[in-house]
């Protein structure tokens, strides 16, 4: 019986081993296994990809947000219009007419006006103590009451001038002029030296963001000004709002109108179009941020496929074995192609997180909107993932290639 097996085995050739089959699932489970298998090697190789995705996820997310808030704040203030003495033909000084406000108030499609005119040679300081040349950069202006109503300003501490305390020696200092002085209460002793004399600080305001002057400046009513600081009731800005749909028409009559005899003389503006280069700024610095960001998924990237090949010369009795056992060269190869997606993956899923973490504390210190772009995220994995099977592909390739004995002998 024997000799028969033998003559039926002699006619049959070799009994080889049988292929194994290789399911979606195992494959996973064994890329995981062998991941876990060297977890501070992982991590660290995680981490390139993670600080790459993170970089770009939260680079994307911060710019929506800024990009939110600013065309928040644009959609609220792009009806404000700033009307600025200027010069004239000769380049001699032209101020704005006395009558200037009350004929831009006449325009139809205007809502409200308001005036601020500049003291020059005006000074603010702390105390007469202190030297006349350290002014701090601190300019005064002469404001009507309904200032902060047109520039949808508000008061942080105490209140803003009035029909009554515009004609006492009374201010309101902006919030950087405040800082600048040290004052960052309002009580009923506190005072400031202003061109020779104590004036009573009554409020302190909150940034204004399309009036930075009036951050650094010191308000007081166009009574006192006229009457102690000698301005002579002239002003030299004056903010209106108007219609939304009538910006355009209001800008091209109010030349004439503030100015019929030196309309040349008469500088317009719209503050919203500084929110819009504050925009391009930061989109310019996004797209710097974006390219670090790509720097690290790279650096990542080349970490990955320096473990896996690390990971090839350490498991070559466990290729060899696999090989003996009837595993194919795709087989092989495939194992570890997925160690090297899963890899990346899991980096590619910390960075998204970490990115929206960080858009999100920058928006709500900032108190801007939180905006996490969708596609930002959907692109980060998938960039992780496409770096993943890039870097993997010659480590895959170089074990798919170990033939079994050779794998086996070297161990």
């Amino acid at each position: 019986m024997s000799a028969g097996l033998r003559a039926d085995q002699t006619q049959k050739g070799p009994i080889s081993p049988a292929r194994s089959q290789l399911r979606a699932a195992d494959l996973v489970l064994g890329a995981l296994l062998g991941l876990r298998a060297r977890k501070l090697r992982t991590a660290l190789s995680c981490l390139g990809i993670a600080i790459g995705i993170a970089a770009a996820v939260a680079v994307l997310g911060i710019s929506a947000s800024s990009k939110a808030n600013l065309l928040a704040q644009l959609g609220a203030e792009a009806n404000l219009v700033t009307v600025t003495a200027g010069q004239g033909f000769d380049g001699s000084p032209a101020p704005l007419p006395l009558t200037a406000e009350a004929m831009i108030a006449r325009i139809p499609p205007v809502e409200s006006v308001t005036a601020i005119g500049y003291v020059p040679g005006a000074t603010v300081r702390r105390t007469a103590a202190v030297p006349a040349i350290d002014t701090g950069g601190i300019s005064v202006y002469a404001a009507q009451p309904g200032l902060l109503g047109t520039l949808s300003g508000s008061v942080a501490e105490g209140t803003f001038l009035n029909a009554a305390t515009a004609r006492y020696p009374a201010v309101v200092l902006g919030a950087v002029a405040a800082q600048t002085l040290g004052i960052d209460r309002v009580r009923p002793d506190t005072q400031v030296y202003l061109s020779g004399q104590y004036f009573t600080v009554i409020g302190i305001l909150r940034p204004v963001p399309l009036a930075p002057a009036i951050d650094e400046a010191a308000l007081v009513g166009f009574p006192v000004a006229d009457s102690l600081l000698g301005l002579g009731g002239h002003a030299t800005q004056i903010y209106l709002r108007t219609a939304p749909d009538q910006v355009q028409p209001v800008v091209s009559v109010l030349p004439f109108t503030a100015n019929p005899a030196q309309p040349e003389a008469v500088q317009v503006s719209l503050p919203s179009s500084i929110l819009a280069a504050r925009a391009a700024a930061r989109t310019a610095y996004a797209g710097l941020f974006l390219g670090l960001g790509a720097v690290a998924v790279l650096v990542g990237a080349v970490g990955i496929a320096n473990i896996m090949v690390i990971s090839v010369l350490e498991r070559r009795a466990e290729i060899g074995l696999r090989r003996a056992l009837g595993a194919t060269r795709w087989q092989v190869g495939l194992q570890f192609l997925t160690e090297s997606v899963l890899l990346s993956a899991l980096g590619g899923v910390a960075g998204v997180l970490g990115g929206a973490a960080a858009t999100a504390g920058y928006a709500i210190t900032s108190g801007q909107p939180t905006v996490v772009p969708l596609v930002s995220l959907a692109i980060g994995i998938a960039v992780a993932i496409g770096v993943g099977a890039l870097a993997g592909v010659y480590p895959a390739v170089r074990a798919a290639r170990l033939a079994p004995a050779e794998a086996l002998r070297s161990q």
